[in-house]
């Protein structure tokens, strides 16, 4: 558990930061960082700690949601102080341990593990509890600490101190949003990976299982987007209408720049949510997509296997009726009856071919679908005068016409 100090600085209108209280100045507010180790192995005394140092008496009810390492976003607003309770999904920067060893385990869901954050906001104080190793808080801490090593009169430099509990928060909760757009490329080659395992061609698609679990991921962030973005409604909301932890002479222009802050925060995890959307329909197309592949490949399959019936079909009638037991068949005596029969069966056979091409059943090379239907609109019945339709025929054709008008 650690202690920082806000006050403002005697001479110039800005906040500094300390480790220790620095009396004879105007105090701002009191950041209490605390860790679930800090609270988990003794509630009681840790509670205790926090009344000492803020006069702050966290409810029961409250230090039990403190405890529940799943409990879902939620915002509730006492008396006293103000409760926020935000689950961050657990990125590949937070070092925070889940594994058999941890001192609690996480629920994960379709390999989604989120973590709560806690944040008990007065006007005076701003306590926060966290696991060890989230990454927002430690590079803030990692902040705050090079602040304080420089002098006071420095330490207002590279970039202005938060001056009330509310600004701190939200300026936390804004580092850990902004993580999760660090997840966007992951997720995007994750999903390119299973378009291309999709519309390949080469072997069948068996991997229904992990899909699934990729998929439900998505609908996970989703709705934890939407629980972020309601417990930050009701912030806002609690910021309009009787939120009393902001303090200074220019209260409200403080509360537009809370309001401001809130907005954009809110934005940000609209946008994560907009972008989980179109990740999981890009899933979803892919795999619409998937069967129509596998339905267009079964109709073209069932096309061949037509075509094939049906220039046979023809045949096997012949060979069935001269393969009759009658004792008198035309031509079954013959010398050229056998010649006969396979000049009509190759005839026959030719004939259906054309047939098929001219309909575009078979050959069709690189015309359209549309261009087919347009064909067979136009063309309701087959014409056996076709090659009449060839350039140098029409010519030809033209030239003897007006031969036969100058006769």
């Amino acid at each position: 558990m650690q202690s920082f100090y806000f006050f403002q600085h005697p001479e110039a209108p800005f906040t500094c930061v300390q480790k220790e209280p620095v009396f004879n100045v105007e105090q701002q507010f009191v950041w209490i960082d605390c860790t679930r180790e800090d609270v988990v192995n003794r509630a009681e005394q840790w509670q205790q700690e926090i009344l000492q140092n803020t006069q702050i008496q966290v409810n029961e009810y409250h230090l039990k949601d403190l405890l529940n390492i799943e409990h879902p976003c939620a915002f509730d607003a006492m008396e006293d102080y103000d409760l926020l309770i935000f689950r961050k999904l657990i990125t590949p920067d937070d070092q925070i341990n889940s594994g058999e060893n941890a001192l609690e385990k996480h629920d994960t869901i379709f390999g989604l593990a989120t973590s709560p954050v806690s944040f008990i906001i007065t006007s005076h104080a701003l306590i926060t509890v966290h696991e060890k190793g989230n990454h927002a808080f430690e590079s803030y801490l990692t902040r705050i600490m090079n602040i304080m090593s420089k002098s006071i009169d420095e330490q207002n430099k590279p970039r202005k101190l938060a001056t009330t509990p509310v600004d701190l928060a939200l300026r936390l909760l804004n580092s850990m949003v902004d993580g999760y757009l660090d997840l966007r490329k992951p997720l995007s080659r994750r999903v390119e990976f299973w378009q291309q395992e999709l519309l390949q061609g080469n072997r069948r698609f068996a991997k229904w299982h992990q899909l699934f679990q990729e998929n439900m991921v998505f609908q996970q962030i989703e709705n934890l987007c939407e629980e972020q973005i309601d417990s930050l409604q009701e912030l806002r909301d609690e910021i309009v209408e009787n939120y009393t932890h902001l303090k200074g002479k220019k209260h409200n222009e403080k509360q537009d720049i809370m309001l401001v802050r809130v907005d954009d925060l809110t934005s940000h995890v609209e946008r994560i949510q907009k972008y989980t959307v179109r990740l999981s329909t890009a899933i979803q197309t892919a795999i619409d997509l998937h069967f129509s592949a596998i339905a267009n490949q079964t109709n073209e399959n069932m096309r061949i296997l037509a075509i094939i019936t049906a220039v046979f079909a023809p045949l096997t009638l012949l060979t069935g009726v001269y393969g009759m037991n009658f004792e008198f068949i035309p031509g079954l005596k013959s010398p050229i009856g056998f010649w006969i029969m396979l000049s009509a069966m190759l005839i026959c056979t030719v004939g259906l071919l054309i047939y098929f091409y001219r309909r575009h059943l078979v050959g069709r090379g690189e015309r359209s679908v549309i261009d087919m239907l347009a064909q067979q609109h136009n063309n309701q019945h087959v014409n056996f005068l076709w090659f009449l339709d060839y350039e140098p025929i029409k010519q030809t054709m033209k030239e003897v016409e007006k031969i036969t008008k100058l006769k």
